[in-house]
């Protein structure tokens, strides 16, 4: 069993998500980069999840602020003013949080959702099939009927304006952003607080993704999504894999199985100290 060194992991994962001030994110086209670098990144750093973020990238590691002149927000604006650019691909994925994906990456993550070359249709046996629900379903149909719609307008639509409907139809944009369903595409000066996201379908707004997608298979998505992860990590446990990607055991076991038979992960490495076994990168033993 191999020891990591805790000095060597702390440096490696200082460079990977930006945290030095002199390498820090200045401006909108640095932040392209490090989302092109990483291949997929949180727009905001996630309680209990060690992951790289835009807004650590740009102020460093601390919480996001709650005052909305700090600094760190110019990753908002960031955010908004690309929507409609299709330099990356934003949406709410992983743990149904804000996250932001290269556009050579996304195809690997349609790879792995419920979408099988027929988007208009497709979902009708995803609902059969019990992996949509029906405010999904609702939400989704309005969509493909009226195409794009801000928040308070698709809720008028689809008919789910109530009080007791909110909830429900808050979780169906996170379950059809998770699933590539859709996506937001602009902002909108709708609603209280004049802002509101414009939804729309993924294969109308990237008509390209399902054709790169169908030529990957699930089991290379999965061994292509955790060689990034494990560039930007450097080591982590089966348990902090499985919680950022929440895939089926079997599934994460075979594919983190595959890295380590191609040498790109060590298994059965320890931080001084600790139980804890880690899965980590040659490169930090060179």
């Amino acid at each position: 069993m191999q020891t990591i060194q805790p000095e060597t992991l702390d440096s490696y994962r200082t460079t990977a998500f930006r945290l030095c001030e002199a390498e820090r994110l200045q401006n909108v086209e640095q932040a392209l980069e490090f989302v092109n670098q990483c291949g997929f990144v949180y727009f905001w750093p996630i309680k209990g999840i060690l992951f790289p973020s835009l807004w650590t990238a740009v102020v460093g590691n601390r919480e996001v602020a709650d005052k909305h002149d700090d600094p760190g927000h110019v990753t908002w604006g960031w955010k908004d003013d690309m929507l409609d650019k299709k330099q990356w691909y934003y949406a709410k994925i992983l743990r149904g949080k804000a996250t932001m994906v290269s556009l050579a990456t996304v195809p690997y993550f349609y790879a792995l959702s419920e979408n099988f070359g027929e988007p208009e249709e497709d979902y009708l046996q995803t609902y059969a099939d019990g992996l949509l629900t029906r405010e999904a379903k609702t939400v989704y149909e309005t969509i493909l009927r009226e195409g794009p719609l801000n928040t308070i307008a698709l809720r008028r639509a689809a008919q789910m304006t109530s009080k007791a409907a909110k909830s429900p139809f808050e979780r169906a944009l996170v379950q059809l952003q998770r699933d590539f369903k859709i996506l937001p595409v602009a902002v909108a000066e709708a609603g209280v607080w004049r802002y509101s996201f414009v939804y729309e379908a993924v294969h109308r707004f990237y008509p390209d993704l399902p054709v790169k997608a169908r030529e990957i298979s699930r089991s290379k998505a999965r061994e292509h999504l955790l060689t990034l992860y494990f560039r930007m990590l450097g080591a982590a446990t089966l348990a902090e894999v499985r919680k950022l990607f929440q895939w089926k055991p079997v599934d994460m076991e075979r594919s983190l199985q595959t890295l380590v038979a191609n040498g790109g992960i060590i298994p059965h490495c320890q931080l001084p100290g600790q139980s804890d076994s880690y899965y980590t990168l040659p490169s930090l033993f060179t």
